[in-house]
């Protein structure tokens, strides 16, 4: 699992917004909510299922653990930054430089929280035997698949497109 899809599978088991939001489970601004909580316990819960040992799965959750607040601090930040974008957009004065300040400053930020998870991912993958990486990304694979509306219905299992 690359830095992307990780944090592409943290993002979107944390912010299950998109699946909360109309089902009311998510509470606006916070980046938190039970479907979220319900999320990160899937993911805890596929690191228990695939490492046979407590003490080691306990390590790789702590380090999941990391990996999700680093990915809530940095969808944080992101609101922060579009934040300043509409801001900035509202003002007639403003400059390109202004806009491009603001969008380097969030570029910066997507680098660090992406090299702070793919750091992390290796430490988690040197905790792990091969077999036991597998079945956690297996394991990780059928959760985020619950999240992933009509992606099913538009593709097969193979990845290719279904012919209409």
């Amino acid at each position: 699992m690359n830095v992307v899809s990780t944090f592409a599978l943290v993002a979107g088991l944390l912010l299950a917004a998109g699946c909360g939001g109309h089902h009311g489970e998510y509470r606006h601004g916070s980046g938190t909510g039970h479907g979220a909580d319900r999320g990160v316990q899937e993911m805890m819960a596929a690191v228990e299922k695939a490492v046979p040992d407590p003490e080691k799965a306990k390590r790789v959750q702590a380090a999941l653990t990391e990996i999700v607040e680093e990915a809530k601090q940095s969808y944080k930040q992101g609101r922060e930054y579009h934040q300043k974008l509409y801001t900035l957009n509202a003002d007639y004065n403003a400059t390109p430089e202004d806009f491009t300040k603001i969008l380097d400053e969030l570029n910066n930020g997507r680098m660090r929280t992406g090299a702070k998870i793919l750091a992390i991912r290796f430490k988690m993958k040197e905790m792990l035997t091969a077999e036991e990486w597998k079945a956690m990304n297996d394991n990780l694979a059928a959760a985020r698949a619950k999240y992933r509306h009509g992606h099913e219905a538009m593709e097969g299992k193979d990845g290719k497109k279904d012919e209409y």
